[in-house]
Parts: structure tokens; C-alpha cells; sequence
């Protein structure tokens, strides 16, 4: 598939109303329905395109990179548990990046992207940033991962509203007020929500960062 066929194919996509969503999760997961795996793939796979944007890269590269994503989009929704009450949009882009990384590795791509250049305008990480640190030792890694793991979890707690603010300002990165309009409140609203939202997770992650420092 070509770019601009796929950026076309983007555009079809309509966001789910939660209950929309949770159904489909339950026919999958429940009654195995092939029907509603497919439209969750095809629903959330605006993560995909996300992600592959973020690498400075020519178009046929980051086709591959979509289509290597693709794959890690549909081991998430094979492996995701919705009873855990984590969000999706927050569980997904970590498997989605790890199979991107994981083809850059294994193909050897990096000549197309300088290693220092900005790989994304919003964090301004560079391509060296988002490349798995072999070298890091193995402790460090399960650490890094359990926090990973509190945080998705604390944010999977978080009333449904606060959980779509954060996930959408901070996972998809999206403008606050296109935010609003999508989610049909106003911009004062999705602020209040933003930073309740906030709020209620670092008071979740308090004890626990608490503990890591006296380690």
C-alpha cells in the first residue's frame, strides 16, 4: 500500500464511543468474534501511524515501519486484558514501538536517520533516545519496566474521562482543543480533568516512589 493510500485509509477511521469500544472488546475476548478483532485493529490504527511518524525516514521505510508496527498493534489486542483496567491506548504503543525498534535493529536502517536528529517535534527525543539500550544491565531494565507497569496501571485507574484526557494529551499527543471538540467538552473542562486527573496518579505512585528513593 502506498502512503498516501494509507494516510487515506486514516482518515476513514471515526473514534469508538466507549461503549462501542467495550463491546467489541467483549466479542473478541468473550465470544471470540473475528468481526470485532478486525475493527479494533483498524480503530487503533492511528497508534501505529504515530509512532512510525516520529522516525526521520524515507516513505518506503516507514511503510515497513507501519507494517512492522502493525504487527505489535495486533499482538496488543491478542494479549490485552480489558478486566485489568488499563486503557488500551496506553498498553498498545509499547509493543507497537518494540517492534519497530526491534526491525531497525534487525535491518540495519539506520542510515536513513541521522542518530542525533529530532525524532519527534513535541519531546524532541533523538533517534539515539529510542533505541533499546542492549548494554543496560538487566536489573535496571526490570525496574525500568516495572514502573512502566505502575504507571499504566494508574492510569487504567483513573475515572473514564480523566483517563481519555491524559491518554490524549500525553500518549497521542494530541492538540487541546481538537481534545475537546472530540471528546464534546470545553477546553476548561479538559483542563480541570487534566489536572485532577494528575492529581490522582501521582497520589497513586506516591508511596511507591517513596519506597524507590529509600532503595
Amino acid at each position: 500500500m502506498l502512503f498516501a493510500q494509507y494516510l487515506d485509509e486514516l482518515k476513514k477511521i471515526r473514534l469508538l464511543e466507549p461503549e462501542e469500544e467495550a463491546a467489541l472488546w467483549r466479542g473478541f475476548k468473550a465470544d471470540g468474534c473475528l468481526d470485532c478483532r478486525r475493527r479494533l485493529i483498524e480503530h487503533y490504527q492511528p497508534l501505529v501511524f504515530k509512532e512510525a511518524m516520529r522516525w526521520r525516514a524515507r516513505e518506503q521505510v516507514v511503510m515497513d515501519l507501519i507494517q512492522e508496527g502493525t504487527v505489535g498493534l495486533i499482538e496488543a489486542v491478542e494479549n490485552f486484558e480489558p478486566e485489568r483496567g488499563v486503557a488500551f491506548s496506553l498498553y498498545a504503543p509499547h509493543r507497537i514501538r518494540g517492534r519497530m525498534l526491534s526491525y531497525i535493529e534487525r535491518e540495519g536502517k539506520r542510515e536513513w536517520a541521522s542518530i542525533d536528529s529530532p525524532a519527534g517535534e513535541i519531546d524532541g527525543d533523538t533517534l539515539a533516545d529510542r533505541l533499546v539500550d542492549e548494554a543496560a544491565p538487566v536489573p535496571e531494565q526490570a525496574e525500568r519496566n516495572f514502573l512502566i507497569e505502575q504507571v499504566l496501571q494508574a492510569l487504567g485507574r483513573l475515572p473514564a474521562k480523566e483517563q481519555l484526557v491524559l491518554s490524549g494529551m500525553y500518549l497521542q499527543e494530541r492538540e487541546p482543543k481538537q481534545l475537546a471538540e472530540a471528546l464534546d467538552m470545553s477546553l476548561s473542562h479538559l483542563y480541570r480533568l487534566q489536572k485532577q486527573g494528575i492529581r490522582r496518579v501521582r497520589g497513586m505512585l506516591s508511596r511507591l516512589m517513596h519506597e524507590l528513593k529509600v532503595k
